[in-house]
């Protein structure tokens, strides 16, 4: 896959992003569909701190300094860690998608980068910067499925009325 069309597509999805968290009720976006869900604050903070600490980072490192180690990372306990359920929704929102737009404006700013550049991550091997670009996408995707499905599972929830009209989930 062309990086330019990669990069062309992560910046779009900041559209969408912002698109899909905005006008949320707090009732809403603390809501989770099951203990071990995360609701949609927890999922704004989880963006927020991949794009800085992970993907941004990591893609970096491997382009720039492929030798060097990468910062350790941990998703899972950041959510307890970092406090996500005390954190103000709309000013994370705001705080991803400024970071976002600084992704963008770094990857759009590379010239001849050699995306072929791998880092050798001590469990899985070479990891090239091309892959880590995809993934970046990839899991921005994840994300759009995981919200829209908090929000269909938010609607089952609490609409009182049936949704087959609309379709089968």
């Amino acid at each position: 896959m062309n990086q330019s069309i990669t990069i062309k597509a992560l910046a779009s999805n900041a559209a969408t992003f912002k698109a899909m968290f905005s006008d949320v009720p707090k009732e809403m976006y603390l809501w989770k569909p099951a203990p071990d869900k995360w609701c949609l604050l927890e999922i704004a903070c989880h963006l927020f701190d991949e794009e800085r600490e992970d993907f941004r980072a990591r893609v970096k490192d491997t382009l720039l300094t492929p030798e060097k180690s990468w910062p350790s990372i941990d998703p899972l306990k950041w959510v307890v860690e970092r406090k996500y359920m005390e954190q103000d929704y709309e000013s994370k929102i705001v705080a991803f998608l400024n970071e976002h737009a600084d992704s963008i404006r770094w990857l759009e700013s590379l010239v001849n980068p050699n995306w072929n550049n791998s880092h050798t991550h001590p469990k899985v091997g070479p990891v090239k910067a091309e892959l880590l670009l995809v993934n970046w996408l990839a899991h921005d995707y994840l994300h759009f499925r995981q919200i829209t499905r908090t929000k269909y599972l938010y609607l089952q929830a609490h609409a009182g009325v049936p949704r087959d009209y609309a379709g089968t989930w």
